[in-house]
């Protein structure tokens, strides 16, 4: 009887996870239509989307299921005790405990909210994504220990770890701009990559997640990396303008996204 009921729940989710991967890109695509409306949170919050909650309370829900949904689906993969596997799974968790239980509490929130609406809708594609990515790198994906040496995986490890940092620091210095209880009034920001891009924690992420496809070689990965550029690329070229329309002393040499070229 439990090797029967091991086969159903086994065949059910053969079926799952092909039609929750194209659904992946049918999101993609969503996204990417659906960008051209700027998300109303941060300093793009306007009325007109519904009931809203604190943003970092938002932001620890909607980021939740990346670690937890995560956690749970990729152990019940039969290669969840293999090295690579468990190499990758925590790559994933590093960057998903500083978005889900360390930057929330960075954040200088007070006031602020995001609507109901759009914090459903991040949780959601983070459970899809969790799902995704966990029963692929820990049950329908194959890595013997040699691929830790595979050049796809060298460079998707340098390009995630690059990208964290990036993501981090920029986070920092966005933070510490607006780090005056009595002053949060928005400046422009200085420094490094500042100098170059508007938006260096975008352009960090992006490279975290264009990192991770390569890790994983998965359609899996490569579906996240291209929701997150869809979601991060536009936002960055509103972010841009909305400098540029703010200081009339913004350095007109700065780009969105990408130095010199974005």
């Amino acid at each position: 009887m439990g090797i029967e009921e091991e086969e159903v729940v086994e065949l059910r989710d053969g079926y799952v996870f092909p039609f929750a991967l194209w659904g992946m890109f049918v999101v993609v695509v969503l996204i990417y239509f659906g960008t051209r409306v700027s998300a109303p949170f941060g300093r793009h919050i306007r009325r007109g989307w519904g009931p809203s909650m604190s943003v970092w309370e938002a932001w620890i829900v909607m980021q939740s299921p990346a670690l937890f949904v995560l956690a749970l689906v990729y152990h019940h993969g039969q290669h969840h005790l293999a090295t690579v596997p468990h190499v990758l799974l925590r790559l994933f968790q590093l960057h998903y405990i500083n978005r889900c239980l360390i930057y929330p509490f960075r954040m200088r929130s007070e006031g602020k909210a995001m609507p109901i609406l759009v914090c459903v809708f991040f949780c959601l594609f983070n459970v899809l994504n969790a799902y995704l990515q966990a029963r692929w790198i820990s049950h329908y994906g194959t890595y013997p220990t040699s691929w830790l040496r595979s050049p796809q995986f060298v460079l998707g490890v340098a390009l995630f770890i690059l990208g964290l940092g990036i993501n981090i620091w920029a986070d920092s210095v966005l933070l510490s701009l607006r780090a005056d209880k009595h002053d949060r009034s928005y400046r422009i920001p200085r420094g490094f990559l500042f100098e170059y891009v508007s938006c260096p924690n975008y352009l960090g992420e992006i490279m975290e997640w264009f990192g991770w496809a390569l890790m994983t070689s998965s359609f899996a990965g490569l579906g996240f990396f291209l929701a997150v550029s869809a979601i991060l690329v536009p936002r960055a070229a509103v972010h841009h303008q909305w400098y540029l329309k703010k200081f009339s002393n913004y350095p007109a040499s700065r780009k969105a996204l990408i130095p010199f070229l974005y």
